[in-house]
């Protein structure tokens, strides 16, 4: 997981920093930057950071960023969608089991995903009322439960 923040920080800054019109390009830089990846994970990463393209003005289209306004309030949605959807949080070594409402499995996961923890190795969801997170290695249910109060100060586990 750090390497995949190392790269993302990366990736912004170099949006950021150049005129980025296309992958390729864009993973010339990552790899003058030591990160060897391949184009579908440069695409999930793009997805993940909500890079859109826009037009140059000229006959082109370059990578763009969202405004940190937009970056918050996508968080702030992402955030209502977890506590719109979960019941309850459990934990057991290095498993959390978090309960939902019934349908809103998905959404929780997603919410999870999105907020990046870098505690959570990965999610799983049941049917559509049951989460699995997977944390990593030394990581207890409490840490990840910290963390999550941390992006969640509105969590009242």
């Amino acid at each position: 997981m750090k390497e995949r923040l190392s790269r993302l920080k990366v990736i912004r800054k170099v949006i950021k920093t150049y005129r980025i019109e296309s992958q390729e390009e864009l993973l010339g830089y990552l790899q003058k930057e030591n990160f060897d990846v391949t184009q579908a994970t440069l695409s999930r990463d793009l997805k993940l950071l909500k890079v859109g393209k826009v037009s140059d003005g000229h006959n082109g289209y370059v990578y763009t960023l969202p405004g940190e306004d937009e970056r918050q309030e996508s968080e702030q949605t992402v955030v209502q969608d977890f506590l719109r959807g979960y019941i309850s949080i459990e934990y057991s070594g290095n498993m959390v089991v978090i309960k939902t409402y019934s349908g809103h499995a998905d959404a929780v996961s997603l919410a999870v995903d999105s907020l990046a923890f870098d505690e959570v190795l990965g999610t799983i969801t049941g049917r559509d009322n049951c989460v699995f997170c997977c944390l990593r290695e030394g990581v207890t249910g409490e840490d990840f439960l910290d963390a999550l109060k941390l992006k969640i100060p509105e969590l009242d586990e």
